[in-house]
């Protein structure tokens, strides 16, 4: 598939650090095609791994019937947005993935993955998160979502400063 080229391509971010904001960042917007043909977006926490990233979910509601009706989607990643009010601008670096979002249907892939999400944001209480998982995990879902296409970019005024640099 071919994927639109960023218009501003001195602003955009190489693979590793487009990754790099991944593999950093705690939440993002998920875009679906929901009801009625409109744009679905809500915010989640991840966790990015092997050119996947993953979310969980509850077992039903509106992003689940979206993921249904349509595996397309895309997630962004805001890393910096720092407002500049005297310049009337902001500097930003953020990244957007296009990939198809999956349902894991597998009960040891689904038990893999919400061990990665609940070590990513409570690292070292292994003992916790068993008990979490005994409590909850039939009553979520995870989601895969595999990455197509990752775009990263940045505010000129920080290409300008990087470049003033080297």
């Amino acid at each position: 598939m071919n994927f639109r080229e960023m218009r501003r391509r001195r602003q955009q971010l190489s693979d590793e650090e487009s990754i790099a904001i991944l593999r950093n960042g705690t939440s993002g917007t998920l875009g679906l095609l929901g009801d009625n043909g409109y744009p679905y977006t809500v915010p989640l926490s991840y966790v990015y791994a092997d050119g996947c990233i993953y979310f969980h979910s509850a077992l039903a509601g509106h992003k689940v019937d979206a993921i249904r009706a349509c595996d397309k989607a895309s997630f962004c990643v805001v890393a910096q947005d720092a407002v500049q009010p005297k310049e009337y601008t902001t500097y930003f670096r953020s990244v957007i993935a296009f990939g198809r979002i999956h349902i894991i249907d597998d009960e040891q892939e689904k038990l893999k993955t919400a061990r990665m999400l609940g070590n990513r944001y409570n690292p070292g209480d292994d003992e916790s998160l068993q008990k979490e998982l005994e409590k909850g995990l039939s009553r979520m879902q995870m989601l895969r979502f595999d990455i197509e296409h990752l775009t990263g970019k940045e505010a000129i005024e920080l290409v300008r400063h990087n470049e003033s640099k080297e």
